[in-house]
Parts: structure tokens; C-alpha cells; sequence
């Protein structure tokens, strides 16, 4: 069975796709997967087995430059691939408007959520079949459901298999710290998922008093440049150079834990078993939170308007970078949670303390 999945971006929510893959190919050992999916994210869908290859979109920069993409032949040769081959079953991922726009494109049998589930409305009208798969899930179990419906097999009740535990991922071009090292991923796309500067300091300092080295990952110019001034009073804290996601993968499964905001490479270190904390304020870890044997959930209290699903914090007067809800949570709560998950202990998700 040849089958094509379209999910673009990003990369926590290409993450969270994988298990349904492990589910259809358990249950059909013969299928095999394209995926088309951003430039910028080419990399995920090839860690998981099943994917025999990648067609890459540029949706953002063709946007920008629409006239020198269509001139350059770069659309047409995209679409030329997109219909290269027939496709036993195609399914959207992603449920909006340019994943739709997609899947209609393809040639094989579309499927996708109905009405009531796709992400933006107008997506479900490009689907022949169109399943009904609750939003109000957490997104991993939603994309197994869907899967199971598409391809016609018995949802699976074990837990989700992301494909990566037999994995070799790519050495990182730089030595690693000797000793114990923890990464701290402070950095975002929204302002309003990250937690304050003095809440990462005083964790990186509770990690040097036990010995640990801590490692900082950064995406853009801007996060290098937060990064490099939170590390700047501690020698034991170092700012990674840039690399690539299956780079950071293998800095990941072999640091001791990980403490992230909501962003992708918590989804990442999540589903390499990593002891991993994910602080959550503006978005809903029941929703979308990172999956995996060994997670624990902080969340903000104290706030009605938490989960509001906003890039910048509106509240109590107070409208601007600084996510108030964050500040609740505190370092001593993140602390015990990492050291809990290391010690294998069973975790819960928790509410931070104000204070």
C-alpha cells in the first residue's frame, strides 16, 4: 500500500504524527509513506522507517516571493512530483487550508477529519472521505484515530510508538560536556511560551550545585542572542552552535533531561524517552502536550484566561512580551519534577505555585 500524508509544519506536530505511522505499518508490514512537508522540517518524516521519501514545500517563502518562484519553475516542478505518482490512499495531517489545498492536488483518494474536525473549515471539502476525529484529544491519539479510519485497521490501545528507539542519529559537530549535562530549551516562537530569564538562571545554577553541565539550543539570531545572555554568568552553561534536528536528536538522547516551553524539540525530546519538563502557560498541554514515557507537564495557575492561545500576553491590565502566567511557575517545582522523572518515579502533570 502506497499511501501519502500531508502535514507541512511544524515540527512538534510532525513529531506527534509518527505513532499513527508505527500503527499502519504494524498493521499493513507492506505499506510504505511519502510525506509532504516544509523545507524547513525535511528532515523528521525520514526518522521514522516507514517514510520512503519527502516532498518539500516552501509555502512561507513562496508566499513572499511569488512572482520569482513562479517564474523560476520552482511551483511547477513541485507539482509536477506532487502528481508523479498514484497514491492507494492520501491523507491530510494538518487540516487547514494549505494542507487541503494540497491533498486536493494529489491524485489518490483523499481522507481527512469532517467537518467538525479539521483545523480550518473550508479544509474538509477537499476530502472524499472525511472521519470524524474529536479535537478535544490530545493530538498524538487524534492522529492515530484518523489513521485508523483511513487505512481501515483496529485503533490500537498500547501506548504510541514514535519509530525511534533503534534509531542512529548524527553526531554533533562539537565535544560534549565529560560530566552529566542537561539542555534548557528557553527559546520559542511566541514570546508568550517562554518562561522570565531569572527562573532560567536560578535553574541553571540548582544544576551546576548537582554537577551538571547544561546545554542551550537556539533557532534564530534572536534566541542565540537570549541564550548567550542567560549562559553568560555561569561556566558550567554553554550555548550550542547551530544544528541541524537530527544534531540536536543526538544531543538529546544523551543528555540526562530536559526542561522546555512549548516548542518543538520538547516534542522531540519527549518521544526519544528523555526525562523531559514542559512548562506550559498560554497553550494546553491536554491538547498538545509532548508525549512520551518519561514527561511531566508544569503548568501555570492562578490565571483564568490560561490557556488563551495568544503570542503575547493580555491580562490584568497588562499587555506585552511578558507572559505573566509564567512567573507562577518556579524553579524549586521544575527542579523536583526533573529529578523525580530521572529517579523513574511515576509522574503526573502538575500545577506550579504562585509565588
Amino acid at each position: 500500500m502506497k499511501v501519502l500524508l500531508v502535514k507541512l509544519t511544524s515540527m512538534g506536530d510532525l513529531v506527534q504524527a509518527l505513532p499513527a505511522l508505527s500503527d499502519a505499518q504494524k498493521a499493513y508490514p507492506d505499506i510504505s509513506f511519502d510525506w509532504a512537508v516544509d523545507e524547513s522540517f525535511a528532515e523528521i518524516p525520514h526518522w521514522h522507517a516507514a517514510v520512503q521519501r519527502t516532498l518539500t514545500t516552501a509555502h512561507r517563502r513562496w508566499r513572499a516571493t511569488l512572482r520569482q518562484v513562479w517564474k523560476s519553475g520552482e511551483l511547477g516542478r513541485f507539482f509536477k512530483d506532487l502528481r508523479s505518482t498514484h497514491y492507494d490512499v492520501v491523507i491530510d495531517g494538518q487540516t487547514n487550508w494549505k494542507s487541503a489545498l494540497v491533498t486536493r492536488l494529489a491524485r489518490g483518494i483523499k481522507h481527512g477529519p469532517d467537518s467538525h474536525s479539521v483545523s480550518e473549515w473550508v479544509a474538509h471539502l477537499a476530502y472524499r472521505h472525511r472521519h470524524g476525529v474529536s479535537r478535544d484529544q490530545l493530538a498524538v491519539d487524534r492522529w492515530r484515530q484518523l489513521f485508523s479510519q483511513a487505512l481501515d485497521y483496529p485503533l490500537p490501545t498500547t501506548p504510541p510508538d514514535f519509530g525511534l528507539s533503534s534509531r542512529q542519529w548524527p553526531q554533533a559537530p562539537f565535544e560534549l560536556p565529560a560530566s552529566p549535562f542537561l539542555v534548557f530549551v528557553q527559546n520559542a516562537s511566541w514570546s508568550n511560551k517562554r518562561w522570565a530569564d531569572d527562573h532560567w538562571c536560578e535553574l541553571i545554577e540548582r544544576a551546576g550545585e548537582q554537577g551538571y553541565e547544561v546545554l542551550l539550543p537556539w533557532g534564530s539570531p534572536d534566541e542565540k542572542a537570549q541564550a548567550e545572555s542567560i549562559a553568560s554568568s555561569f561556566p558550567h552553561c554553554q550555548v550550542l552552535p547551530r544544528l541541524s534536528l537530527g544534531e540536536l536528536a543526538g544531543v538529546l538522547v544523551t543528555s540526562a533531561g530536559a526542561v522546555c516551553v512549548d516548542t518543538g524539540l520538547a516534542h522531540v525530546a519527549a518521544a526519544l524517552d528523555v526525562p523531559t519538563v514542559t512548562l506550559y502557560g498560554a497553550t494546553d498541554p491536554h491538547l498538545i502536550g509532548a508525549t512520551g514515557e518519561r514527561v511531566c507537564h508544569v503548568q501555570t495557575v492562578g490565571f483564568d484566561c490560561s490557556p488563551c492561545y495568544k503570542q503575547h500576553c493580555e491580562t490584568a491590565g497588562y499587555k506585552g512580551e511578558q507572559a505573566q502566567c509564567m512567573k507562577t511557575i518556579g524553579a524549586h517545582d521544575v527542579w523536583q519534577a526533573l529529578v523525580q522523572l530521572q529517579s523513574n518515579a511515576p509522574v503526573i502533570a502538575s500545577d506550579a505555585t504562585q509565588g
